[in-house]
């Protein structure tokens, strides 16, 4: 039968193809004797968090991007653009430091939602007793009624630590709380943080890092109670039957002491402690865009230095935008880890997709093994049409019928 004959004789010649197909993939071959298409270039990764893990200064600038400002002495400091979390320039992101009361963002991060800002309560003695010595205060006295509101007012604008205690109280107490800051911190992807007191007073242990100050000021700008607490310039704080004006403590917003006020300044939080040196999170936003800047610790210039030294960094974040490409980024990696022993997730997949070498061969040998799969793929589609074309001329030939 006609339709037998075809099938034992394709059958046997795809069979006997595929075997010289085997023969050939075994001997080299020249690039002459399969032509391919070149691969299409692959794209450079837009950042990578590699730069970051680095110590020292990084920025990548294009063609027409402005210097750095000169002058910036802080041992840490980060600009970043707060609505796409693209850090425009660096230095020293992830060292650890001591945070001082910029801390009092990730503490307001976490217990704002928690707290209804209406509810009155009456303060207690025992509710100050751990308030450190030296303490910023906004004046909160045991005995009298609080709203919330007003504690959270103290706390953004004269930054008291007493206040801090108060609302850590009906929060569930320190302890609570200084957990919850922690798990606050890894959710955000702020790894560099170590939280011992909420308030932000010097503790052994208690560390941030540039890069999660400006994590928690991103953070604070998206929550509007957080956004309208810090931007407040003056408010009034009760005490008793009367009450009495605070400022805020962040002198870019206020122009407080010979510091000009910033124009555009969102606000968020300033800090000082004797171990800390100055610390500032600030946010500004200027034609559009927003930006987040963090200072830590200014080696020269006074107390003025963390707030000139923002200016300038913001400044150049306005004129940069659009003209650097970033070093990094604000938004945590899917189930990003950070160990002392190994990379971060982050930095692993940054040096995959910009090809830096790992030391290992395992990828060379499956990129040989897939081509290989490839190549002889295409082999037998391209045999098996050329033995079936053969046997429709065959066919044809002879006009076998049934």
């Amino acid at each position: 039968m006609a339709i037998r004959y075809l099938s034992r004789s394709s059958t046997v010649s795809t069979a006997a193809l595929a075997l010289g197909a085997l023969v050939l993939l075994s001997t080299p071959v020249s690039a002459t004797d399969v032509p391919a298409e070149p691969a299409p270039p692959r794209p450079l990764p837009a950042y990578t968090s590699v730069l970051l893990d680095r110590p020292g200064v990084q920025v990548r600038p294009g063609p027409n991007a402005p210097g750095l400002p000169g002058g910036v002495t802080a041992l840490a400091w980060l600009v970043a653009d707060a609505r796409t979390g693209e850090v425009l320039a660096a230095k020293n992101a992830h060292r650890p430091l001591p945070p001082a009361s910029t801390l009092k963002s990730l503490f307001a991060l976490t217990a704002l939602p928690r707290l209804d800002a209406d509810r009155r309560h009456v303060v207690t003695e025992q509710e100050l007793d751990h308030v450190g010595d030296g303490s910023s205060l906004v004046g909160v006295a045991p005995g009298r009624a609080y709203r919330v509101a007003d504690l959270w007012r103290g706390v953004f604008l004269s930054s008291g630590n007493d206040a801090v205690h108060v609302l850590a109280g009906l929060n569930g107490g320190l302890h609570k709380t200084v957990e919850q800051m922690r798990a606050k911190a890894r959710e955000l992807g702020a790894r560099d943080t170590h939280v011992v007191s909420p308030d932000g007073y010097d503790a052994a242990g208690q560390v941030s890092s540039a890069y999660d100050l400006a994590v928690f000021g991103r953070a604070g700008l998206a929550d509007p109670e957080f956004s309208r607490y810090c931007s407040t310039p003056v408010a009034k704080f009760p005490a008793g039957g009367w009450s009495y004006r605070i400022h805020n403590t962040n002198r870019l917003l206020t122009g407080a002491d010979g510091v000009a006020p910033y124009p555009g300044l969102l606000g968020i939080k300033n800090g000082y402690t004797s171990h800390a040196g100055s610390t500032l999170i600030s946010a500004a936003q200027r034609g559009g865009r927003t930006l987040v800047v963090t200072v830590m610790n200014p080696r020269t210039g006074g107390a003025r230095a963390v707030y000139e030294e923002a200016r300038s960094l913001l400044d150049w974040g306005f004129a940069a935008a659009g003209k650097v490409r970033p070093v990094g980024s604000l938004l945590p990696p899917p189930k990003a880890t950070r160990t002392a022993s190994g990379p971060s997730h982050a930095a692993a997949q940054a040096t995959a997709l910009s090809g830096e070498p790992d030391g290992s061969d395992w990828p060379a040998v499956l990129m040989v093994a897939a081509g290989s799969v490839v190549v002889l793929a295409g082999v037998l589609v391209a045999l098996r049409r050329r033995a079936v074309a053969l046997a429709r001329r065959r066919s044809a030939r002879r006009r076998f019928v049934e």
